[in-house]
């Protein structure tokens, strides 16, 4: 079913990467009127076939009523909205710029200020799980700003992640929660590779230990859908051990600036670290950080279980 709403009627999305990508499909399916803009072209053309329109430039997408962005960085948001060809290069401006990557929250304000300059609404809307999740309706997003804009793009937001859309407020505190979110990401995923390992070291096959805790309290879609990776040894990239370090530094650096102490947070971090030192920054899944675990634990060589084992994640209808 068509998502609808009075004051928007075109859309422009910038970024086709994994989760790019599967966020502009979801609109598509949900029957919305998308153009799509990648740096490698190539990686958007699939989306045509599915309705989408291609610009051959930022620039292109600036007559769209509202303008969606998902990169890596904000020097990679500033680029593709400020540079030269970016979005506001010409004389066409979009009515609001949603911004959904991971970046400060000190960065978020200094693009919406410019924007604001432009007489451009601006909401900041990032996203928590990876391209699986959003392919079965299980993204979570959390949006700030002004309220009555979050109302205008809620139902595109909601087609993108099915229910789970939360509001959390005026300016940036989406960018502290999403922050704070992905930190305990981190802590979440170090603190059960050490047990998984524990166990493992104990006897205990990773495929029954994960499977108990899946089924217990401490279970969640995060551990579930981590779970037939580390079974059977598949780290194909959902978000880079590079990317992780960066949301550990951002949280880190918003622990300093008002004054909490993050102490768990710090050991994680430079276990990110230590992992990453042995190569593995962007070629694969930063839950890897199971075999630096393992490494640490006199196990040379982590072996595949060959289990067949269900991700939790049932695609919706």
């Amino acid at each position: 079913m068509s998502t609808t709403n009075q004051n928007i009627s075109t859309i422009g999305w910038i970024g086709m990467g994994r989760m790019g990508y599967a966020m502009a499909e979801r609109l598509l399916q949900a029957g919305n009127d998308v153009s799509v803009w990648n740096r490698t072209q190539s990686k958007a053309e699939p989306l045509v076939a599915q309705g989408a329109k291609l610009a051959q430039n930022p620039s292109d997408l600036a007559a769209c009523d509202v303008v969606f962005t998902m990169l890596s960085t904000s020097k990679d948001v500033k680029q593709v909205l400020f540079g030269d060809s970016g979005l506001l290069s010409g004389d066409n401006k979009p009515k609001m710029v949603v911004e959904c990557s991971t970046i400060s929250g000190e960065a978020s304000a200094e693009i919406c200020a410019e924007l604001s300059e432009m007489g451009i609404d601006y909401l900041a809307s990032p996203v928590s799980g990876n391209a699986k999740c959003v392919t079965a309706g299980k993204l979570a997003i959390v949006t700030s700003g002004a309220e009555h804009l979050f109302k205008q793009v809620q139902p595109y937001l909601e087609a993108i992640g099915g229910l789970g859309v939360t509001y959390v407020g005026e300016g940036e505190l989406s960018r502290t929660v999403k922050i704070c979110h992905n930190v305990f990401l981190g802590i979440v995923t170090q603190s059960l590779a050490e047990l998984t390992i524990l166990a493992q070291q104990s006897g205990v096959s990773r495929n029954a230990f994960l499977d108990f805790m899946n089924k217990s309290v401490m279970g969640s879609i995060f551990t579930k859908y981590k779970t037939p990776g580390w079974v059977n040894q598949d780290y194909t990239v959902t978000f880079t051990p590079e990317l992780m370090r960066k949301d550990m530094d951002l949280g880190l650096q918003m622990g300093r600036d008002l004054e909490v102490p993050m102490p768990t947070a710090s050991v994680v971090r430079d276990q990110m670290q230590q992992s990453m030192g042995t190569g593995n920054r962007t070629t694969m899944d930063f839950s890897i950080v199971l075999d630096h675990m393992a490494k640490c634990s006199g196990i040379e060589k982590l072996v595949s279980e060959n289990v067949e084992v269900s991700d939790g994640l049932d695609v919706d209808s």
